[in-house]
């Protein structure tokens, strides 16, 4: 038998990637979702700096390359449409990234990706989740689920996303929620309309007045992906909006948008009939701890850095193989069965994983939650916004890439990936 057995809350990104990871250590793995199937779902992500590294090791490149967006570069507009300037995507496989990267992917496509390179090791079970947790110290953990059968597990990995329903039980009843707010909503959705001639496959930003901003992103000739964000306040409707009203989401998002400029008007009537939006309202999670007892919490559930730093793939992707790297370390292999795991062995593992990754983590997350809202350190006013244009004009003439790390935490300050030489696919 194998040595280790895992519970894996959640079928997204970093679920999956710390169950392929897993189950190359030979232990053995299940998966819950929620959903009845695996969420093929959501816009555009990308990998970065570690996050880049991590894909290379697993031996998923070439898998990654095939389903990959080729965006080629993110353009500034104003309200007119006039261009202010155009950085390219970095192509040179050297130094940072820029705006877009060269690893762009639909979120449902890495998703998928990931599942089929770990599907054949691991057990996914779909429409089932976690309703109760017990005896997380000495033996390993019991877990209650939802269609009332009972099973007793090693450890249990939290992999649910920002609102984590395991981070809410490990935590308790009462305690304090660790998502700190942005004050920053987001919309996202599709719109139908054919790839125009010469329009290429660019990411293109309209900055408005009011903390307000369009971001649109292609990567299907058929159809594109639009996002807005604003400040709650941007409509009394969009502020009073109950989370996941779609409705007063939509109509809310539409009454702080309308009339601003460029494709505004277009974009907002794509909003109302789209049957793909989501609103998230910005929060980074922040916590002291990570684990507790044989329950552990892994990218966005313990560290959500949010879309603001464009590193949220990167880090649920690095966080998956840091701490499988950390059980493999502590924990030994499965493939050859043995003594059972020790409450010792999972406490050290789970002890590295924070003191590997925490340092990385940090530095994606600092400043973030400095002050009340983030928006608030940008120019909201006319002639703030008109000074924003002219600094990107000016850098994009002279090909500084300033911008695009001030505003993105890639450059990790020092930190760097560690080697786990159990852990090498690449050869595969």
């Amino acid at each position: 038998m194998p040595q280790l057995k895992v519970l894996i809350c959640g079928a997204g990104i970093t679920g999956n990637a710390l169950a392929f990871w897993l189950s190359k250590l030979g232990y053995e793995i299940t998966v819950l979702e929620r959903f009845p199937k695996i969420r093929a779902s959501g816009l555009q992500v990308d990998l970065r700096g570690p996050g880049i590294q991590v894909l290379r090791r697993m031996g998923l490149e070439k898998a990654f390359r095939a389903s990959s967006v080729t965006e080629q570069g993110l353009q500034l507009v104003d309200q007119k449409g006039r261009n202010w300037g155009y950085f390219p995507a970095n192509r040179s496989g050297k130094g940072l990234q820029s705006f877009t990267t060269d690893f762009e992917i639909m979120r449902g496509d890495l998703c998928q990706l990931l599942y089929d390179a770990s599907k054949d090791q691991v057990k996914y079970r779909f429409g089932i989740w976690v309703t109760e947790l017990t005896g997380r110290e000495e033996d390993g953990v019991e877990v209650l689920l939802s269609d009332g059968s009972r099973e007793r597990f090693d450890l249990v990995v939290g992999a649910d996303g920002a609102g984590s329903h395991t981070r809410k039980m490990i935590l308790g009843a009462g305690a304090k929620d660790p998502v700190r707010p942005l004050g920053a909503y987001t919309g996202y959705f599709t719109i139908p309309k054919p790839v125009g001639v010469g329009e290429g496959y660019n990411a293109t930003v309209f900055i408005a007045p009011g903390n307000k901003g369009i971001m649109t992103r292609r990567a299907d000739p058929k159809r594109y992906q639009a996002y807005m964000f604003c400040k709650p306040n941007a409509s009394e409707r969009l502020e009073s909006a109950s989370k996941g009203d779609i409705e007063d989401e939509k109509q809310g998002l539409a009454e702080a948008f309308r009339g601003i400029g460029w494709k505004a008007d277009e974009i907002i009537k794509g909003l109302i009939d789209s049957d793909d939006f989501y609103c998230e309202r910005m929060g980074v999670v922040t916590m002291d701890y990570w684990s507790r007892g044989r329950v552990v919490l892994v990218g966005d559930a313990a560290y959500c850095p949010t879309a603001m730093t464009g590193m949220g793939t990167t880090c649920g992707m690095t966080g998956a193989y840091v701490l499988a790297g950390e059980i493999g370390k502590h924990c030994g292999q499965g493939f050859d069965g043995g003594m059972p795991v020790s409450k010792n062995s999972v406490t050290l593992a789970l002890a590295g994983y924070e003191e590997t990754l925490r340092p990385f983590i940090t530095t994606i997350q600092r400043g973030l939650t400095d002050g009340e809202d983030y928006l608030d350190r940008f120019p909201s006013s006319p002639v703030g916004v008109q000074m924003v244009y002219i600094l990107f004009w000016v850098a994009s003439l002279l090909r500084l890439d300033f911008l695009a790390k001030w505003l993105l935490r890639e450059d990790t300050k020092g930190w760097e990936l560690p080697e786990y030489k159990q852990m090498d696919c690449t050869s595969d």
